[in-house]
């Protein structure tokens, strides 16, 4: 239901056109700025204070907009300032990977109200979107409502999504994934609509909506961990490629023979450079077969020359894709996370080979979101999809930055 559907609803007489674009730009200053006062709506909008009052009022009799307090400080009586209300809509992001699910529901300004982390169960694929289901379920409960409640939700996964066929291809860490249409079940499921998108993708809204890729018009996050994946902010958009592919680096053919077919399943450099690799090549230099990364990296620390030199082999791998990257898109800033990407010891090891591969090197930063990433970008994308749909409002992630609560 748009926004002039819930006032008509109220026994309202359509809105003109003039009406809702006014509409509009009011709840467009107060997302923007939080609890405004009509005065101040007046001067941000340029619109008349008769026509301020006409539409604070029947958004607020909505649902829509709430008073929120009184201004202070200020020669004269006080006014009333008026707030979104924020429960009046929600949506839920998941991040789907391939060892853990990270799922959240947002309200109508961005506040976190419940989040849930779980190991991922790929069985099969009904049996993923179950689990799916549940979380979500789950979640909405400790809100308070049903799960149908939810405008939206938005689903992060692994791969290629084809809108067309509904199928996520290039997952083989979720197996059972590419077997179904992800979306239409799940929507089915839950009783919702349902967004899909790439995992990394959202990393990078994620970055450019809260992170280190906000007010910057071009540049990348590479994600490095169990697999590896780039999304790529070019003039400020995300950009997708013919196919939904671009930005399927574990496929540059670097760290290895590129006519090994082995390479068609996880990449040539997702093979040479993945958490898996990184476990072999330390078991190579002697360390312990049985060692998981995170056991390497503390071996690391403590100057273990079979650690130091698998993650300097590491670092010697993945400079030349970056420098690769650089070449092609010319980025601001290469943003680097995942679980191996965000590690002080990989990404100060890449700084300093970086020189040594390009002439130009682009200045690398370890993602400020974490491990979060992703889901952060699922909220954004929910947020922008709910106030376009409620309000005809899309705010860009450069004029969108509502309070929020959750600690990256």
């Amino acid at each position: 239901m748009t926004i002039a559907d819930k006032i008509m609803t109220a026994d309202l007489p359509e809105p003109p056109v003039a009406r809702q674009i006014s509409m509009n730009a009011v709840t467009r200053a107060i997302l923007s700025r939080g609890p405004t006062s009509r005065a101040d709506m007046a001067k941000l909008t340029g619109l008349s204070k008769q026509t301020i009052s006409e539409v604070v009022r029947e958004l607020e009799e909505a649902g829509w907009l709430r008073p929120r307090g009184r201004t202070s400080g200020r020669l004269g009586r006080s006014a009333v300032t008026y707030e979104i209300n924020a429960g009046a809509a929600l949506a839920a992001a998941i991040d789907l990977g391939g060892t853990k699910i990270d799922a959240a529901v947002c309200d109508l300004t961005g506040n976190i109200l419940a989040e849930e982390v779980e190991a991922t169960r790929p069985r099969d694929g009904e049996a993923l979107i179950e689990q799916l289901a549940g979380i979500v379920e789950r979640l909405c409960a400790r809100v308070g409502v049903a799960a149908s409640a939810l405008r939206l939700v938005v689903l992060g996964t692994p791969g290629v999504f084809h809108p067309e066929t509904g199928r996520v291809d290039i997952a083989p860490n979720l197996p059972g994934l590419g077997t179904l249409d992800p979306r239409a079940r799940l929507a089915a499921r839950l009783g919702v609509p349902v967004i899909i998108e790439n995992d990394v993708n959202l990393a990078a809204r994620g970055e450019q909506w809260r992170g280190h890729g906000a007010g910057l018009r071009d540049f990348v996050f590479i994600a490095l961990g169990t697999g590896i994946g780039m999304g790529i902010i070019a003039n400020g958009q995300l950009l997708r490629g013919a196919r939904g592919a671009a930005g399927e680096i574990g496929y540059l053919p670097i760290g290895g023979d590129p006519y090994d077919p082995r390479g068609f399943t996880l990449g040539t450099f997702e093979y040479a450079a993945g958490s898996v690799a990184i476990a072999s090549r330390y078991a190579g230099f002697g360390g312990d077969a049985n060692a998981t990364v995170r056991d390497i990296f503390s071996s690391f620390a403590e100057g273990e020359t079979a650690a130091i030199a698998a993650i300097e082999e590491t670092a010697r791998l993945v400079a030349p894709a970056i420098a690769a990257v650089a070449a092609t898109l010319d980025p601001e800033l290469v943003i680097l996370g995942g679980s191996i990407g965000v590690r002080d010891e990989l990404v100060g090891a890449i700084r300093r080979l970086l020189p040594r591969c390009t002439p130009t090197p682009p200045r690398i930063e370890a993602s400020s979101l974490g491990s979060r990433a992703a889901l952060v970008g699922g909220l954004g994308v929910a947020l922008s999809h709910m106030h376009d749909d409620l309000f005809g409002i899309g705010l860009p992630a450069a004029e969108f930055s509502p309070p929020w609560q959750a600690t990256p």
